[in-house]
């Protein structure tokens, strides 16, 4: 399945607990169509002492599916979708909603 979203990306979670929030995605995982995004769906982890970690409660950012993700368009900020076309033999994402390319 091709990913229209990708790394670096500024996204809404359009469903969800954490629906309406904003943020940027730090990683993706492409096996489960999953997604981290900055400072949404934070979980609490307990981890063990280790020599480079001092233990106790560390909060985390739990992976969202990609289906309750939206891009952002980045002329008005507001969820979009994303479609592909060819600007001078390249091709490039643009916006659905304000046929604006996103870089």
């Amino acid at each position: 399945m091709k990913l229209k979203i990708k790394k670096g990306d500024t996204v809404q979670v359009i469903a969800g607990s954490q629906k309406g929030k904003k943020g940027t995605i730090t990683n993706i995982i492409k096996d489960t169509n999953r997604a981290v995004v900055e400072g949404i769906n934070i979980r609490k982890k307990h981890m063990k002492p280790t020599n480079n970690n001092p233990g106790g409660i560390v909060e985390i950012e739990a992976p969202l599916h990609m289906s309750n993700l939206s891009l952002l368009d980045p002329k008005s900020g507001k969820p979009t979708r994303v479609g592909y076309r060819e600007e001078k033999g390249v091709k490039v994402r643009y916006s659905k909603k304000s046929n604006e390319i996103i870089k």
